[in-house]
């Protein structure tokens, strides 16, 4: 049935009631689980003296988040402040030349962070699959690109390579991987676009602005190449209407995330708490829920925030970069789980969708997915929680396409197609909300621990059974009816910008 399809306004507003009693609940569960947990031995590593004022004390178990806003901001704010500075200073001058200038800014920046042979090492690399690039023969790209993946997230090959940059300092190893990582992801579309390319082949400085450009180098997110060599190659800067005013009100915006996120590490240890697997068992089963689901809610914010900073200087130095990750609130299929859209649209474009095609037929589906989660174990680091992982979400993208068709046969087409349209989107939200918890379920195995996602499976579905996890069940089931609400009304509002564009 359409997504455009209405469901009464009191029973949207029933299930509003009925998620927003549900969160609070849960919540207070989890708050209070916090405010009892502050001053046990076990959780001792994982929260620090806070607000002493607010007798309280802050979880800090992130170790990204805390490296992001303590011995990593001061080098954050001076190198992005460098870029954009210099960025500008060329924008208003020689637009015709910023390419060029972005890549000596982050030349020198990775050269004064990380060294000379950390760059000759990042260098060896980009000359290694432009030499590749030059055979024009994707299969070539694909296996040297892999390799050269494989060389940084394999032993003995990763502490090889690692061991050549002497010295030591917090951040070593994050940007060593971190840049390296991109930098072998960048290279491969750098290869995959020149062999596709029918007439000669982009030149290795191409590859060195692309891959330089400081924003991106570390963290990413990874632009591909035909889309950043378009943007960056444009001459004519113009901004579009009201894009200043946009780009501020973005970045005032994940001022207040970072600032919620804060607050919120002061009254609920949602990182902290799942460590504790004893103390995990005197929760309540809508507390284990809420529990989980705030799990892949903070990490989304996370990925929000930290690709909402670089997107904010990448759009101030005229790019259009890859979108924030969609929230999980929002999300009850896995087509649409990522939390880096950046390799998301890489993994699509160069293998999903290339093996896939159009993502009908069973069979090639479950090649690509298979292809797909193989490159990103790969680029995860194997690992037996990342494999687990890469299986059951593996398992849930082609799941989807399983039942899709199954639903599609005879009799199941022709009685939906007989039932009001309403009662049909009912239904598919029972299914969703299923999905939504397979979801959760399959993702705090790589964001928390194998054994906080058996306790909390074992929870919903065995122990709690049929109460907890019927009512669980149903209140999920409200939330997806509120995301398919919401996905109805931009359906409706992008429908009417494009009839407006036609007249």
């Amino acid at each position: 049935m359409g997504v455009k399809t209405m469901l009464p306004s009191y029973e949207l507003g029933f299930y509003a009631l009925a998620v927003t009693c549900a969160v609070v609940y849960s919540g207070s569960g989890i708050f209070e689980a916090s405010r009892d947990s502050m001053n046990r031995k076990a959780f001792r590593d994982g929260i620090k003296p806070g607000w002493h004022y607010f007798g309280r004390k802050m979880d800090v178990a992130d170790f990204e988040w805390v490296m992001w806003f303590t011995s990593f901001r001061n080098v954050i704010i001076f190198a992005l402040s460098g870029h954009v500075l210099f960025g500008k200073i060329c924008s208003m001058t020689v637009p015709q030349h910023r390419a060029v200038v972005y890549m000596l800014y982050g030349i020198l920046a990775v050269l004064g962070s990380m060294g000379l042979v950390y760059l000759m090492i990042i260098l060896s690399h980009c000359l290694v699959l432009y030499s590749i690039a030059l055979a024009k023969q994707k299969w070539l790209c694909y296996v040297a690109g892999l390799c050269c993946l494989a060389s940084f997230k394999v032993e003995p090959f990763s502490s090889w390579q690692s061991g050549f940059v002497t010295g030591a300092f917090d951040l070593q190893d994050v940007l060593f991987y971190g840049g390296s990582s991109f930098t072998i992801m960048r290279c491969m579309s750098f290869a995959l676009e020149s062999s596709e390319r029918k007439e000669g082949i982009y030149s290795i400085f191409d590859l060195l602005k692309y891959n330089f450009y400081l924003p991106f180098f570390f963290f990413g997110p990874v632009m591909t190449f035909d889309q950043f060599h378009a943007q960056v190659s444009t001459r004519e800067l113009r901004r579009k209407d009201d894009e200043m005013k946009n780009i501020r009100v973005h970045a005032l915006l994940h001022v207040g995330a970072i600032i919620a996120v804060d607050i919120f590490f002061h009254f609920f240890y949602i990182l902290t708490l799942p460590s504790d697997l004893k103390f995990m068992n005197r929760l309540s089963d809508w507390s284990l829920a809420g529990l989980a689901y705030s799990n892949l809610v903070y990490d989304w914010v996370k990925a929000a925030v930290m690709f909402g900073v670089i997107n904010t200087i990448a759009r101030l130095d005229h790019l259009d970069p890859p979108q924030p990750p969609k929230c999980i609130t929002m999300l009850y299929v896995f087509a649409e789980t990522h939390f880096d859209r950046g390799i998301n649209d890489w993994l699509c474009k160069y293998v999903y969708d290339h093996i896939g095609e159009n993502h009908d037929n069973i069979m090639k589906e479950l090649v690509a997915t298979i292809a797909t989660f193989a490159v990103t174990t790969l680029w995860l680091g194997p690992c037996e929680i990342v494999y687990i992982w890469s299986v059951f979400n593996c398992f849930g993208l082609n799941f989807e396409l399983w039942v899709q068709k199954f639903f599609q046969q005879e009799p199941f087409a022709k009685l939906e197609a007989k039932m009001p349209a309403a009662m049909s989107r009912r239904i598919r939200a029972v299914f969703g909300a299923a999905n939504f918890w397979a979801i959760v379920l399959y993702n705090i195995l790589a964001l928390n621990s194998l054994e906080f996602a058996l306790l909390v499976t074992k929870r919903l579905l065995l122990t709690g059974f049929p109460v907890s996890t019927l009512s669980i069940w149903f209140i999920t089931y409200c939330g997806v009816q509120l995301i398919k609400e919401r996905e109805r009304i931009l359906a409706i509002e992008e429908e009417k910008c494009d009839k407006a564009k036609v007249e």
